[in-house]
């Protein structure tokens, strides 16, 4: 199945929410990366090392615990 690519700032598209919900690898990969900016600033911490030096890095623990529930979400959701 070929759906559009979504670009950034904009919605996901209608269709790619409907074959999301329907298990399509492809059209998952696509809401993961829409919402791919938005995970990453999520799991973003501030380390600080031996001297007191403030390093911003992604916890990558974080980052997919958050991506696996967005795909639980996504195969749980239900459209009417």
């Amino acid at each position: 199945m070929k759906i559009k690519k979504c670009k950034k700032g904009k919605l996901v598209a209608f269709p790619v929410i409907v074959a999301a919900s329907k298990g399509d690898v492809e059209a998952v990969n696509q809401v993961l990366q829409h919402y791919e900016g938005y995970i990453i600033s999520l799991s973003t911490r501030t380390l600080y090392d031996e001297f007191g030096n403030p390093h911003i890095c992604v916890d990558e623990n974080i980052r997919r615990r958050l991506q696996t529930k967005l795909i639980a979400a996504i195969l749980k959701f239900e459209l009417a």
